[in-house]
């Protein structure tokens, strides 16, 4: 069920698929939003009640001031406490929601009790010159129909931003999940060394990488399950995308992680 709570006159929308289970917190990667996780709230049914935020400036949460790590976080803890929800709770995170995951499980080890990080790393090298999310610069965030916004992105983008396109509420056209520019400056704000922060919690720990991801290199991925303590591995066969594209291994890697708590 959609609900949402208000921080600093700014809407966060968030999806709370109940159940008696215990609570496992969801963040979603980039140009994504909590319905993301339906598949997986399918999966943990009445063991696991999957509560999954629209984070700032995605989906039906309003858009924000900026987007670095520590509002990320502050929304996070803001939702916890408005679903009173005060001992700790497992933690899932994709790609920027990951790295976002790792940011709210250091800064607040009482309030996570497992990290689920999905295929986000710790070394974040934005290069120079043509990148795969240039189609966002100049990207108008309406149209008229769905049809324009599509062929705004182009044939290659397209599909980046056809899930979760919805129409505008006056019924005037359709508009993306998120504005281009606030991706831009998630993207952008996400560069950096996060090693201390990704060592900095200690609880138990599951990595799932695509092992042909673009964002997450073997290397990488070896180093941050050797170094952090008590974090295991599961690799699955894909690229970035693959809690997409291998529905069935990424929900079975989490189920058989949460087992074990």
């Amino acid at each position: 069920m959609r609900h949402e709570l208000k921080i600093d006159d700014r809407a966060l929308s968030y999806l709370d698929f109940g159940g008696p289970g215990r609570p496992l917190l969801a963040l979603h990667g980039g140009m994504s939003e909590g319905a993301a996780f339906t598949g997986l709230a399918e999966t943990l049914r009445g063991r696991w009640r999957v509560i999954a935020p629209d984070q700032r400036g995605h989906g039906d949460s309003d858009r924000a001031s900026d987007y670095h790590r520590d509002g990320y976080v502050r929304d996070a803890v803001a939702l916890l406490d408005h679903l009173g929800l005060d001992a700790p709770v497992a933690l899932l995170g994709y790609s920027v929601g990951g790295l976002n995951a790792y940011h709210l499980a250091a800064a607040h080890p009482d309030r996570i009790s497992a990290l689920i990080g999905v295929d986000a790393t710790v070394e974040i090298r934005i290069p120079t010159g043509p990148n795969w999310y240039d189609f966002l610069d100049g990207l108008p965030c309406t149209a008229p129909t769905r049809e324009e916004l599509l062929a705004a992105a182009g044939p290659t983008a397209a599909p980046f931003i056809a899930h979760g396109m919805r129409p505008l509420p006056d019924g005037s056209g359709w508009r993306l999940a998120y504005h281009p520019q606030d991706m831009l400056d998630s993207i952008r704000a996400c560069e950096g060394d996060h090693w201390d922060t990704w060592l900095a919690s200690t609880c138990p720990a599951l990595l799932i990488h695509g092992t042909r991801s673009q964002a997450l290199g073997q290397a990488v991925a070896d180093a941050m399950t050797a170094r952090r303590p008590k974090t295991s591995y599961t690799p699955l066969d894909g690229d970035h995308f693959v809690p997409f594209t291998d529905p069935e291994g990424f929900h079975g890697a989490v189920e058989a992680f949460l087992a074990t708590l």
